[in-house]
C-alpha cells in the first residue's frame, strides 16, 4: 500500500512537473508563406477576398474530398464568412479588407482538444515587373494540451502548416493565371465607323517590338498634346498600313482630336483624318496577346462572306484603358476591317 501511494505520488509529481514545463514553453506561433505570382494584385486580391473561390484553389478539398462548404449571404469584403464540415469543422470571418492591399480573417477550428481561434492575414504588393508578392500567414497561441500533444506525437505543426500554405499558394497562382487568361472573340458584323481627325506617328516595327514601339509612340503623342493643350476626344487606335508574313508591321498609332491640328516642330507627330467607313467589326475581350487570333477570325469572316476589302486600311480601337482595368481579361479591343459598300 505504501508503495502504491509512493508510486501515485511520483506520477503526480511528473504530471505537475510536466504541466509546469509545458506551461512555461512559449506557445505563440506565426507562420507565413510568400509567393511571387505573375498577375496583377487586384486580380489575386479579388480571388482571395471571395470565399466562394477557396473551394477551388485551396488544398483542403484534395486532402478531404468529402468536406462540405457552407456560405453566408455575404462572401466577400469585411464581414464576409463561410464554414465547413469535415474531420475538423470550422469557420472563417473577414474582419478587415483593404482593397488590393491586405485582408485579415478570424478562424475558428473545432479540434479534438477543443476550440481554437487563430488569426489569418494576407498582404499583396506589386513588384517593379508588375507581378504580385502574396504573403499568407496565420498566428495564434497553442494551448497547454496542444503543446503536450505535439511533444508526445512528434507532430511538426509549423512544417505541416507551411506545406499546406505552399500548396494553397500554388492553387492560388493557378487560379490567377486562369482568370487573367480568359478571353472571348465575337464578330459583330457590318457597321459604320465615323472616323474623324487624329494625331499620329507612323513606324515600322518587328513583331517582337510592336508593343514597345506602340507605347513609345503613344507616349510621344500624349506629351505633344499635353504641351500644346490639345484634348484627346476618344480612345487610342492603331492603323495597320502593312503587315508582313513574319508579323512585322508598318503601323500608325493615333489619338483622336476634335479638329485638324497644324503641327510644327520636331515632335514627329502628324495630323490625319479618317473618313466614315463601312467595316466588319469584331470584338476581343481579353489580353492583347489574343489579337492575332481575333484578327484571323475577323479576316476569315470577311472571306467567308465574300466581302471586298476597301482601300482604307484595317485598324483596332482600344476601348478600355489597362490602367483602369488591371485584369487583362477585361480589356476590350474593337477590330475594324473596312470593306466596299454592299449594294
Amino acid at each position: 500500500m505504501k508503495f502504491l501511494k509512493f508510486f501515485l505520488f511520483l506520477i503526480l509529481i511528473v504530471v505537475i512537473g510536466g504541466a509546469i514545463y509545458f506551461g512555461t514553453q512559449d506557445g505563440t506561433y506565426k507562420i507565413e508563406s510568400t509567393r511571387t505570382i505573375n498577375a496583377p494584385k487586384e486580380v489575386i486580391y479579388d480571388i482571395v477576398n471571395e470565399y466562394k473561390t477557396w473551394e477551388d484553389w485551396g488544398p483542403w478539398k484534395k486532402e478531404e474530398p468529402t468536406m462540405v462548404f457552407n456560405y453566408a449571404d455575404k462572401t466577400s469584403g469585411e464581414g464576409a464568412s463561410y464554414s465547413w464540415q469535415g474531420e475538423m469543422d470550422g469557420s472563417m470571418t473577414t474582419t478587415e479588407a483593404v482593397p488590393h492591399t491586405s485582408i485579415k480573417q478570424n478562424m475558428t477550428l473545432q479540434t479534438p482538444g477543443g476550440e481554437r481561434k487563430p488569426e489569418v492575414y494576407w498582404t499583396f504588393e506589386t513588384t517593379p515587373e508588375l507581378a504580385t508578392i502574396v504573403t499568407w500567414g496565420i498566428q495564434g497561441e497553442h494551448t497547454l494540451m496542444d503543446k503536450v500533444y505535439y511533444a508526445i506525437t512528434g507532430m511538426d505543426f509549423d512544417g505541416d502548416m507551411m506545406a499546406m500554405y505552399e500548396e494553397g499558394l500554388t492553387g492560388l497562382e493557378t487560379a490567377a493565371r486562369k482568370e487573367i487568361s480568359k478571353y472571348t472573340i465575337n464578330v459583330d458584323g457590318i457597321t459604320q465607323y465615323s472616323g474623324g481627325f487624329y494625331l499620329y506617328r507612323t513606324t515600322s516595327a518587328k513583331a517582337s517590338k510592336v508593343s514597345q514601339i506602340m507605347g513609345e509612340n503613344y507616349g510621344g503623342i500624349t506629351s505633344f498634346m499635353s504641351e500644346n493643350n490639345i484634348a484627346i476626344t476618344g480612345m487610342p487606335f492603331t492603323i495597320y498600313n502593312e503587315t508582313l508574313e513574319n508579323g512585322d508591321v508598318i503601323m500608325t498609332n493615333a489619338l483622336p482630336v476634335r479638329e485638324k491640328i497644324i503641327v510644327a516642330g520636331d515632335a514627329n507627330v502628324f495630323s490625319g483624318y479618317m473618313p466614315t467607313v463601312t467595316a466588319v467589326k469584331a470584338t476581343l475581350k481579353g489580353n492583347y496577346v489574343q489579337l492575332g487570333e481575333a484578327w484571323a477570325t475577323a479576316m476569315q469572316y470577311v472571306q467567308d462572306q465574300g466581302y471586298t476589302l476597301s482601300s482604307e486600311k484595317p485598324f483596332e480601337v482600344y476601348v478600355t484603358d489597362p490602367q483602369n482595368h488591371p485584369n487583362p481579361a477585361n480589356w476590350v479591343t474593337e477590330i475594324y476591317v473596312p470593306i466596299e459598300d454592299i449594294k
